[in-house]
C-alpha cells in the first residue's frame, strides 16, 4: 500500500487478496462461505438453542387481545400506548375484545408536528441554510415515529376512539408517499417563511402565513386519513348479548370515561449507560416533539436493576408496560425470537463483534427504534429470564403475534420502559423533580420509535 500526498493509505487490492489467500474448496470456512451465499446470514446463524430456551410459558401474564397490526407504517409507539389500555375498555364495557383507532391520533400527530416543524422554522430563522440544527430539521418532520410523552400529549388534547369510529385508510397503513408529498410541501413552507424573513418580513406577518399552511396542510391530511371526529356514537354488543349505545360522545370523553387512566402518572425510565448521560439525572431533547404546549419529552437515566424491578412490580399487577428498544438487533422476526445469541454471526463469519451497550450508543450502531408492550414475564427465584412481548406486526409472526425476549436481551438492546409513579423508590421519585438537562435533537436519545 503507497502513500499519497494528504499520507491517507490508498487501497491496494492485489496486496489483500494474496495475504487472504484463496479459501481451500474443502476447508469448514468454503463451507461456511457458500452457505451464506446460498441462504442468507440469518439462516446460517440462526442458534437454535434460542427457539429451545425461549418457551412460550411464564409465571406472569396478562391477558391480551387480538394482535394488532400497523402495516407498512411506522406507528408501533401509538399502537403500543393504545394496547396498554385496551383491557381498561373490555372490562368498562363488558366485552370480549376492543381495539382502538390507530388513524385518529395519525391525523392529529401529523397534523402537530407540521406546526411544531413550522415553529421551529420561526425559532430557527437567523441560522444559515447548511447549520446543522436546520439541516435536522429538514430532513425528516413528518415521519410516523414518535416517543411515550409524545403519545401522552396527542391523548390528553385529543382523546382517543373505536377502531370503528375512523378506520384505517389505504394512506395510514401504507404511508410512504403520504408522508413524501406532505414533506415536500412542508419543506416549500419552510422555503418561503426564510426568504420572507431575508426581505425583512416582520413575525407578524410571518406567523399569519403559517396560519394558512396549516389549513392547507389539514385539508390535504383530510385525503389521506379522512375526517377525525368531534362527537361519534359508538354502537355495540356486549358479552350477555345485549346491545349497548354511546351516543353524542366526544373523544377526550371517551377515553377519560372508559380508559380510565391519569397519563400524567407514567414516566419514561432509560437506560442510556454513557458517559455524558449519569444515572439518577433527567434528560430532554431540544425540538423534539409534537403538541406545542404538550409535555417535553423527558427521560430518567436509571439502572438496570431499577428498570427491571419497576417493569415486574407493574406486571404483577396486571398492567402492561410500554418498553422502547433496538429490535434490529438480535431478533429472528418470523418466529418472534429476541435472544442476544439468536443469531451466532461470530462463528459464522470468524469475526468478533465485541461492542457493547455504551460503545453502541456512542459510535451509532444502536438507537431506539420500536415500541412494544409487555404483557408477561418469568420469573426464576424471582429473578427474570424471560419476557412476553404484544408486538403491532400482525398475528404471522411470532406466537400469533407475540415475541419472546430473552433478559440477556433486555440487558442489551432495551432502553426504555415507561412505568407509573407509584412503583418508582423514593430517590426515583426525587430524581424527577430536578430540571431537565437538555440534549441535542441528534442524540441517540432523540430517535423515534418507527420501525416497520
Amino acid at each position: 500500500m503507497s502513500m499519497n500526498a494528504d499520507h491517507t493509505v490508498s487501497l491496494d487490492i492485489g496486496t489483500i487478496r494474496e495475504k487472504i489467500g484463496k479459501i481451500p474448496p474443502s476447508s469448514t470456512a468454503n463451507v461456511m462461505k457458500n452457505a451464506i451465499i446460498a441462504n442468507g446470514i440469518e439462516s446460517v446463524a440462526f442458534n437454535n438453542d434460542s427457539r429451545i430456551d425461549l418457551q412460550n410459558n411464564f409465571s406472569h401474564e396478562i391477558r391480551s387481545g387480538k394482535i394488532t397490526s400497523q402495516e407498512k407504517s411506522g406507528r408501533c409507539w401509538m399502537f403500543a400506548g393504545l394496547n396498554l389500555f385496551r383491557n381498561r375498555v373490555t372490562e368498562a364495557l363488558n366485552i370480549d375484545d376492543f381495539e382502538f383507532s390507530q388513524n385518529f391520533p395519525m391525523f392529529f400527530d401529523k397534523l402537530e408536528k407540521a406546526n411544531y416543524f413550522l415553529e421551529s422554522v420561526l425559532r430557527t430563522l437567523e441560522e444559515d441554510i447548511y447549520s446543522r440544527i436546520l439541516m435536522w430539521l429538514l430532513n425528516d418532520p413528518l415521519l410516523d415515529g414518535g416517543q411515550w410523552d409524545m403519545f401522552v400529549n396527542l391523548v390528553n388534547k385529543y382523546g382517543a376512539v373505536p377502531k370503528s369510529v375512523m378506520p384505517e385508510t389505504f394512506h395510514s397503513s401504507n404511508s410512504a408517499i403520504m408522508n413524501q408529498l406532505l414533506t415536500s410541501q412542508l419543506r416549500q413552507w419552510a422555503s418561503e417563511l426564510r426568504d420572507q424573513y431575508a426581505k425583512s418580513a416582520e413575525m407578524e406577518m410571518l406567523r399569519e402565513r403559517k396560519q394558512l399552511f396549516m389549513l392547507e396542510f389539514y385539508r390535504m391530511l383530510t385525503y389521506f386519513l379522512g375526517d377525525p371526529p368531534e362527537r361519534f356514537t359508538y354502537d355495540y354488543r356486549d358479552k350477555d348479548k345485549k346491545h349497548n349505545t354511546i351516543a353524542n360522545i366526544t373523544p377526550v370523553e371517551f377515553f377519560n370515561r372508559f380508559a380510565k387512566v391519569n397519563l400524567e402518572e407514567y414516566v419514561s425510565l432509560i437506560h442510556a449507560p454513557t458517559y455524558d448521560k449519569p444515572l439518577g439525572k433527567v434528560f430532554t431533547i431540544d425540538f423534539l416533539g409534537n403538541v406545542i404546549e404538550g409535555r417535553k419529552v423527558l427521560y430518567l437515566n436509571t439502572t438496570l436493576d431499577n428498570i427491571k424491578n419497576c417493569t415486574i412490580r407493574q406486571l404483577q399487577d396486571q398492567e402492561p408496560v410500554w418498553f422502547g428498544c433496538d429490535i434490529r438487533m438480535q431478533t429472528e422476526r418470523q418466529k418472534g425470537l429476541m435472544d442476544s445469541e439468536v443469531f451466532l454471526f461470530n462463528q459464522a463469519l470468524g469475526t468478533h463483534f465485541a461492542l457493547d451497550k455504551t460503545t453502541r450508543l456512542l459510535y451509532g450502531d444502536s438507537l431506539l427504534t420500536h415500541a412494544m408492550v409487555f404483557t408477561g414475564v418469568h420469573l426464576d427465584r424471582g429473578i427474570p429470564v424471560r419476557w412476553k412481548v404484544e408486538n403491532s406486526w400482525g398475528e404471522e409472526r411470532g406466537e400469533k403475534g407475540f415475541f419472546i425476549m430473552s433478559d440477556s436481551w433486555f440487558d442489551q438492546f432495551t432502553y426504555q420502559v415507561v412505568i407509573h409513579k407509584k412503583y418508582l423508590a423514593p430517590d426515583l421519585l426525587k430524581q424527577l423533580k430536578a430540571d431537565p438537562i437538555i440534549l441535542p435533537p441528534w442524540d441517540p436519545m432523540g430517535s423515534l420509535a418507527k420501525l416497520i
